[in-house]
């Protein structure tokens, strides 16, 4: 039984904004340990600790208040000046911060959290009695995770520090046993889910005791967060639109008893033709109004990385900087949970792979200090969202050779290729470069899953890298994912809807002009020879005529021309899923403005179904041209 019942809405706010505030503490003490001495971020962070612990008393969270209570003390006297911040106390307090989102984790389930951990309690006490200067070899054997040759990433949540008196984790099979009351080692070639939980709090089950998930539906499920917080601005302009078009319906409905008693007039028709025009510019105000109340700064999901970053720099030995740009920037509710796994991948590929360690930096004449920059920006009506580095950058050739060596592509392959497609070699399932696999990467998984969850969100990702120079990621979103703009294509008299954003232009298809490559039709348009795909041959119909007109289209990492009959202009469509029964190359449907209910094609998924070949031969189009 939940220990706040009839206190749920109450704990469900208190949690929401502690959440945040404990993330907004978090990337404070990141730019503290670069600053020491800044008095703002003490206060600030001060006045978070104190915060959250006000609230944690009105819920009797007796724990969750100790802990605070003891954080708030440190930070008072270091912004009074009676201690001085080292690294021993920051490794305390963001020990202390996991601990307190642990303790948020145990509120949500609707239990009250157990104690901190013994050790993290006489850390934070020994640092208030000014005895924390260095760490006792009991101290560093509980809280330390030693950096081997290879490194080690066991005990995330601990802070990384280097004790002389560690011993490597290579060189002793008691590093891998846990510590009284800290979880087992994870390995971050685990989800990314599992090792944010590691580097900013340790999870229930980590802890002595536990028994085990709880019965209930609600406490036991991992639940997406549907809530949104929506300014109140927002909410006032839909409410009035509301009301206009309450008026508008009024008018209309007087209109049209006018109408109906025989009163024709040019007035009264005039009156009608503009009512029904007002009415066209209040719902797609509205529309509009309640698309924004969806949209949220992206600085929500950023803002968990920097303390994800300094940890995963720290157990590396590297010196790397988290750069954020663009945090106001404004994405669909529904994408940002879904987003939130891509980012970590290729910030965590940025702070492995991308930076050079700090000795191969000052012999290549760079700064010691690397920099991850993550931005976001919106460029019309798309979202663009770049992870880049100023590293060592990707060597196409070497990319190649290793695509090769595992048997990836052909060496006629290899030969064609570009260096855009020799970049996009990092995406295959398996490959990878690291000559030996580690706990942090070399297994060949992680940049697939990137960019299969980037294309679930209808989006697309694009590397551009310079030798020496650094590595960018490049991933284009839609705006929202309520509304899709699509081109309306016609087989016979039946329509279909295609994503706009596929589409670069639609041309006329002669059908000398049609060709054979490899067994496959094929057109040359430009210069460019792209394969010539019949639409009734992806859905599976027989031709019943000769396709009159093609769509150019491109795909993430292919063009080719869908042969259609016609076509009926570009339409912004209202997605609707089908739920319980969904064929196979249809992502939904939509209702036309004269009612008609359209597909909606997956093109992704119908050209999956052509397999490696993705063609068509030139005599199925020959064939359908005499039938015609």
């Amino acid at each position: 039984m939940s220990d706040f019942q009839g206190m749920e809405e109450l704990l469900q706010d208190f949690l929401m904004e502690a959440t945040d505030l404990l993330s907004s503490v978090d990337n404070k003490l990141v730019d503290l340990e670069k600053m020491p001495n800044d008095n703002g971020l003490l206060n600030d962070i001060f006045r978070g600790f104190h915060t959250i612990k006000g609230g944690a008393g009105f819920l009797n969270a007796t724990e969750l208040v100790t802990l605070c209570h003891l954080t708030e003390n440190l930070f008072d006297r270091l912004r009074n000046g009676e201690l001085t911040l080292t690294s021993e106390i920051m490794d305390a307090i963001m020990d202390a911060t996991g601990a307190v989102r642990h303790m948020f984790d145990a509120l949500g389930r609707g239990v009250l959290p157990d104690p901190a951990p013994p050790e993290l309690l006489a850390l934070l006490k020994q640092a208030l009695a000014g005895e924390l200067t260095q760490k006792t070899d009991t101290a560093a054997a509980s809280t330390a995770v030693t950096v081997a040759a290879e490194p080690d990433w066991s005990g995330l949540l601990q802070s990384v520090t280097k004790v002389p008196n560690a011993v490597p984790v290579a060189a002793s099979k008691q590093a891998d046993a846990p510590h009284p009351g800290m979880p087992p080692p994870v390995a971050l070639n685990q989800p990314p889910e599992q090792i944010i939980q590691h580097a900013v709090g340790r999870r229930p089950s980590d802890k002595p005791g536990y028994q085990g998930p709880p019965t209930s539906r609600r406490e036991g499920e991992k639940t997406r967060d549907n809530t949104i917080r929506v300014d109140t601005s927002r909410l006032d302009q839909v409410l009035n639109l509301s009301g206009e078009i309450g008026l508008t319906k009024n008018r209309l409905n007087a209109l049209r008893n006018d109408i109906l008693n025989g009163n024709t007039e040019t007035d009264t028709m005039a009156a009608l033709d503009q009512a029904v025009g007002q009415l066209d510019l209040l719902v797609s105000d509205l529309q509009s109004a309640v698309m924004k109340t969806r949209m949220q700064p992206i600085g929500r999901l950023f803002q968990k990385y920097p303390r994800i970053a300094r940890d995963l720099a720290r157990g590396l030995g590297k010196d790397v900087e988290l750069v954020l740009v663009g945090e106001e920037t404004e994405i669909d509710k529904t994408m940002i949970e879904d987003l939130s796994d891509p980012i970590i991948h290729l910030i965590r590929n940025a702070v492995d792979h991308g930076v050079e360690p700090p000795a191969d930096r000052t012999a290549n004449g760079k700064p010691t200090k690397s920099e991850v920059r993550l931005e976001a920006s919106q460029q019309g009506d798309h979202i663009v969202i770049v992870v880049s580095d100023d590293g060592r950058g990707m060597n196409p050739e070497k990319l190649k050779a290793k695509a090769l060596e595992k048997g990836l592509i052909t060496d006629e392959e290899a030969n064609a290729m570009d260096e855009r497609q020799s970049f996009n070699l990092i995406f295959l399932p398996g490959f990878s470069t690291v000559e030996v696999a580690s706990d942090v990467s070399g297994r060949g998984v992680g940049m697939d899953v990137v960019k299969t969850n980037i294309q679930k969100l209808s989006g697309s990702i694009e590397i551009k890298s310079v030798m020496g120079k650094g590595t960018s990621f490049v991933i284009s979103l839609p705006l929202t994912l309520a509304i899709l703009p699509v081109l309306l294509v016609e087989l016979g008299d039946q329509p279909f809807a295609v994503p706009l954003s596929m589409v670069r232009e639609i041309l006329p298809i002669d059908i000398n002009l049609v060709q054979e490559v490899g067994g496959n039709a094929i057109m040359v348009v430009r210069g460019e020879v792209l394969p010539l795909l019949p639409l009734t041959s992806l859905l599976g119909w027989s031709a019943e005529r000769v396709p009159e007109y093609g769509v150019l289209m491109q795909a993430t990492d292919s063009a080719f021309i869908l042969a259609i009959d016609g076509f009926a202009g570009r339409e912004d469509a209202v997605i609707k899923s089908l739920e319980g029964f969904r064929p196979k190359g249809v992502a939904g449907v939509t209702t036309l403005s004269n009612g008609q209910i359209v597909l909606i094609l997956d093109m992704k998924e119908l050209l999956s179904g052509l397999g490696e070949n993705r063609g068509v031969p030139r005599s199925s189009f020959i064939t359908e041209a005499a039938a015609a």
